[in-house]
């Protein structure tokens, strides 16, 4: 094998690397690294992956295999605050989802958080070396968190992550709806609607993944439709409706017209619609209001909430069916993005008349 000896390394390689320079894939990485047996890999693509894993310096992460290797019948949860559960309501009803299918199942639950208690993007993967856990499943990472999904996906622990869905991400399996294409769809209907000054509020700071492809989808569907975008129409909040109000009267105080307003989340939407009412706004008459999940309570809000539709329970069980696959042994490797259908549902928040049935 000719290898180009001493390339510049950044950062920590992965198998990723190593699959690409040896010219092989990744489940053939792990293969010949975890020396597992019957596989059928011919000795010249062994000493490939050997001599590329030598070349990038790729150790692979004991550690973690010993982990992957035990059965606890015991799966992780991952969300960035444990407070949270306590605001979001489609947060709540995806663990509510999860923690069903894991008693169809006979698995125990544990739930952790990133973000509490002063704890590091990735801090997971330290967490689950002390714990007897067999799978995890992660809901919104943070950018910086890649690297560290990557540390799990190497060593072969079964992973799934919510809230992802970037195809440069997909080095892991990943679920969610492709919450870009529906931030512009949610963007187009007020554009269609006559509105160009559009402000949006993002459910959580742009360092969240989800969070960062709303900001894009509403950046983005401006900009092609040549409306030119003002990021001080642009406040962030932290998944609760209470944030959503103070991020709304961040906006207003800013005293920049605007006539149409896209929430990150619908349970923001709830408080900005409290602050617009004290600024004597009317929805839809003055501030029309595009929300994102369609909860239970879209419905009865004071207007009914213009919403996009996704699925937390579903979302929930497919990500449970996704690692049950792995814990069996199936997919384990595999670079894959289940993503979900999603859908407007126009109410009067809007303005616009609903369609007929």
């Amino acid at each position: 094998m000719n290898v180009i000896p001493n390339p510049i390394v950044t950062q920590a390689a992965t198998s990723a690397d190593v699959a690409k320079l040896a010219g092989v894939s990744r489940t053939t990485v792990s293969f010949v690294l975890n020396n597992r047996q019957g596989m059928a890999i011919s000795e010249a693509t062994r000493q490939k992956v050997l001599d590329a894993a030598a070349v990038l310096g790729y150790t692979p992460n004991v550690a973690a295999q010993m982990l992957a290797r035990g059965s606890t019948a015991t799966i992780g949860l991952v969300i960035p605050k444990l407070s949270h559960l306590y605001v979001d309501v489609f947060l709540a009803q995806l663990v509510a989802s999860v923690n069903e299918a894991c008693h169809r199942l006979g698995l125990k639950l544990l739930i952790e958080s990133t973000e509490d208690e002063g704890r590091e993007p990735g801090s997971f993967v330290n967490l689950i070396k002390g714990r007897h856990i067999d799978g995890l499943i992660v809901c919104n990472p943070r950018h910086e968190e890649h690297q560290h999904l990557m540390l799990l996906a190497d060593a072969d622990i079964p992973l799934v992550v919510l809230g992802a869905g970037e195809p440069e991400l997909e080095a892991y399996v990943t679920l969610g709806n492709d919450t870009y294409a529906a931030a512009c769809v949610a963007m187009q209907h007020l554009i269609d609607l006559g509105h160009q000054r559009i402000a949006h509020l993002g459910f959580a700071s742009s360092e969240f993944l989800a969070a960062n492809n709303r900001y894009r989808g509403w950046r983005d569907t401006l900009m092609a439709q040549g409306i030119k975008q003002l990021d001080e129409l642009v406040a962030y909040g932290d998944l609760s409706a209470e944030s959503g109000y103070r991020a709304m009267q961040e906006i207003l105080q800013r005293q920049i017209p605007f006539t149409a307003l896209f929430a990150g989340n619908d349970t923001l939407a709830f408080g900005a619609m409290k602050a617009l009412r004290e600024a004597k706004l009317r929805i839809p008459d003055d501030i029309a209001l595009v929300g994102y999940d369609d909860i239970p309570l879209a419905a009865f809000a004071d207007p009914p909430l213009t919403t996009i539709r996704s699925d937390p329970a579903k979302h929930g069980q497919l990500a449970m069916t996704l690692l049950n696959q792995q814990l069996a042994g199936k997919e384990r490797l595999e670079r894959k993005h289940y993503c979900e259908p999603f859908e407007l549902i126009v109410r009067a928040s809007c303005g616009a008349k609903r369609p007929s049935t």
